[in-house]
């Protein structure tokens, strides 16, 4: 043990000289190229005298970087998240400054424009020379990683019964549909994920709810239950809000309301960790998850992850530089797809270049490196999801090469992953999943030339946006939609342009979730009825019926109970529909039945639910947002998201049967997780715990036999 000691010490100590003196012929170099930054006195000095300045100076900048730069990450903690990624050239160029200045008799001098640019190059390649000096030494490049683990985590022996036991690592690639991840490997746009199908994991494909966004399905996989979640936004008349998935006040509330429900804290309440979510699943360690952005305290800050990957210098000058060329990929994508006069397009301008940045490559790299340190943490169960492919395609299209491009990217992620996983200290089953697909199609506006809130306002009798009948597309769509407004108003186009806010007092309010809206009422605090709304706007379930970028409408009768209507007068009870009747579903697909009578069950569905049209030939739904991939609703690959398993995992469904919804793919992966552990007890009961408090921890329980296990019990809490 003490020559293991001593060797590793020495191996330390001969890489950390390495690094100094690559970093010293670096600033030399640097020196003689940039005219701003020199190392010498003004009358000159010696090539020895000049090397020791160097050395000086990059052995004053690596002190700097490791003990200044993690203090000063952690103080910018409250700065929002672009904005640290822009500081991070300028802290790294202060350092540099700071070094220079330490040096004797004043010799390293640059001025601030250049100190960003050669504090940039040297950290890149000091860590560039201290990942090539861990290639061929597993312990140096799991000592690497392992500083990005969370040193406060509970040990594996503890809660898991022993390091033997495998952990699971759920990888949530959001929006890649199940079509989409086929292409993509056998395309090699995918290599990792190719040479795992067929030959060590099972790809199966799963059907959304009728509600196919990450809120719906994200909140039901990591929660047990989406119950009450019909949109990516909805009006709720009783509160008199307006809740929207990814506001963090609005997913809190969600993650509260599920877990109220199921009594349970989530699918990782054991030794759990929640990466990049829209919720936390009960997990202890968090990092960039929503629903607890809003809260007070270091360790629940959503941004407080960002301290473990941005303490390091080097990922930050690395994820600061990939950030810059990310934005000026994007912008000469969408100057192409300008100059190519491209179709579908969609406005790509203003903070979207940035945005996109941010998700793939900031959010990307944080959360890619918080699941490494996990793994060599040794956690039981991570989730994370990676929401580039989703972000890209929601603007370049779900087939465009731009988001290949993205994938291609991904799949290198995911085999870093896999990498990583074998320095671990327990053996991990990963396990790639998404939440849903991407329909593509142009926009409803750029198809009809109005948007939907203009036709339920003309259906209504009340002004439309002028633009409503002047926006530029086809004439034969043009047409359709002047003669769609005129009709409603009986009259022509009104002068009035559209408002920015929801209607307040009787006007309709009008909310998108890409190719699914909903329609309320707020004067009336109770769903309306198609008889009442018949009595108030005549023309308006007709005008939106009838229109032809509507597929269906989803109302309640008083006569004739729930009914989905579609063009031509069709009109079918909810609680009759089957897959394969015809009517409005009937291009929909099997499931669309059961999924729209599971939302018309919800306390807070919509006055009216308006469906786009889908063309099962060509795949096209028009979304109701600036969106040319879009999901939300029912209609082709967006209700068509897949899960990618080790073979050494049960089947997700028996042969022949779907695996439907998002609350069914969460008792999947509690299966999975209990085939590596063991049923799971709470150390404390459901009323113990205080209204909206944290999930309450659980511990493996003794073995009782070989059952397979069942479903969770909703009041004791206890998997048998």
């Amino acid at each position: 043990m003490g020559r293991w000691r001593w060797r590793s010490a020495g191996g330390t100590v001969v890489r950390v000289v390495v690094v100094w003196a690559v970093s010293t012929l670096t600033m030399l170099a640097l020196a003689g190229l940039l005219p701003d930054f020199r190392l010498q006195s003004a009358d000159g000095d010696s090539v020895t005298r000049t090397a020791v300045t160097a050395a000086w100076g990059a052995g004053a900048f690596g002190l700097l970087g490791a003990l200044v730069w993690p203090v000063v990450v952690r103080a910018l903690l409250l700065v929002p998240a672009l904005v640290l990624g822009l500081l991070v050239f300028f802290l790294n160029g202060s350092l540099l400054l700071l070094a220079l200045w330490l040096i004797p008799d004043g010799r390293g001098v640059a001025n601030p424009e250049t100190a960003v640019v050669v504090a940039a190059v040297m950290s890149a390649v000091a860590s560039a020379t201290s990942t090539a000096l861990a290639v061929r030494d597993d312990d140096a490049y799991r000592r690497r990683l392992s500083r990005l683990a969370d040193r406060r985590r509970r040990g594996v022996e503890e809660l898991a019964g022993g390091g033997d036991a495998p952990g699971t690592v759920f990888v949530q690639l959001d929006g890649v549909g199940h079509a989409v991840l086929l292409r993509a490997a056998e395309s090699g746009v995918m290599p990792t994920v190719a040479s795992w199908l067929g030959a060590t994991h099972r790809l199966t494909p799963w059907r959304t709810d009728w509600s196919s966004q990450t809120g719906a399905s994200q909140l039901g996989i990591l929660h047990g239950s989406n119950h009450d979640v019909p949109a990516f936004r909805w009006y709720e008349k009783d509160t008199r809000q307006i809740v929207v998935s990814n506001r963090p006040a609005s997913a809190a509330e969600l993650q509260r309301r599920a877990v109220e429900r199921t009594a349970d804290g989530g699918l990782l309440t054991v030794d759990g960790a929640s990466r990049g979510n829209l919720f936390s699943g009960g997990a202890d360690q968090l990092a960039l998850v929503l629903s607890v952005a809003a809260r007070r305290g270091r360790a629940n800050r959503s941004r407080a992850g960002y301290f473990a990957y941005f303490s390091d210098p080097a990922n930050a000058v690395r994820t600061a530089v990939s950030f810059v060329a990310e934005v000026c990929r994007e912008i000469g994508q969408s100057v192409r797809a300008r100059v190519r006069r491209d179709e579908p397009r969609v406005g790509r301008g203003g903070l979207y270049p940035f945005i996109r940045a941010f998700a793939t490559v900031v959010e990307r790299d944080v959360v890619v490196a918080a699941v490494i340190g996990d793994m060599l943490a040794g956690r039981t169960a991570v989730y994370a999801d990676l929401v580039a492919y989703d972000e890209v395609a929601h603007h370049s299209g779900p087939h465009s090469r731009d988001a290949q491009d993205v994938l291609e990217r991904l799949d290198r992620s995911i085999a870093l992953l896999a990498k990583a996983a074998e320095h671990a200290p327990r053996p991990y089953r990963i396990v790639l999943l998404s939440d849903h697909g991407q329909s593509p199609g142009s926009t409803f506006e750029g198809a009809y030339g109005l948007t939907l809130r203009d036709l339920v306002r003309a259906g209504c009798g009340l002004p439309v946006s002028r633009r409503a009948v002047r926006t530029r597309s086809g004439a034969e769509a043009r047409d359709a939609a002047r003669d769609a407004v005129r009709t409603a108003l009986h009259r022509g186009p009104a002068a009035g342009g559209e408002e920015d806010v929801p209607a307040t007092g009787p006007d309709p309010i009008v909310l998108a979730s890409g190719n699914l809206a909903l329609v309320s009422f707020p004067d009336v605090p109770h769903r309306m009825s198609r008889e009442e709304i018949d009595r108030r706007h005549p023309a308006l379930l007709s005008t939106l019926a009838d229109h032809p970028g509507v597929g269906f409408l989803l109302v309640r009768s008083e006569e004739h109970g729930s009914l989905v209507l579609g063009g031509d007068g069709a009109a079918q009870p909810v609680a009759a529909l089957k897959d394969g009747d015809g009517g409005p579903l009937e291009v929909f697909g099997p499931g669309a039945a059961d999924a729209v009578r599971r939302t018309d069950s919800f306390p807070h569905v919509a006055d009216i639910m308006v469906n786009s049209m889908f063309d099962p030939r060509t795949g096209v739904v028009h979304a109701f947002e600036e969106q040319i991939g879009s999901h939300g609703g029912l209609g082709g690959e967006q209700s068509q998201p897949f899960l990618l398993s080790p073979l050494e995992l049960s089947p997700p469904v028996a042969p022949g049967e779907t695996l439907a919804g998002a609350e069914q793919v969460h008792r999947v992966l509690r299966r999975w997780l209990r085939e590596g552990h063991g049923p799971q007890i709470p150390l404390e009961p459901a009323h113990a715990r205080p209204a909206g408090g944290r999930p309450r921890r659980w511990r493996p329980a003794r073995p009782q036999g070989t059952g397979a296990g069942g479903a969770l019990g909703h009041r004791t809490g206890v998997e048998e």
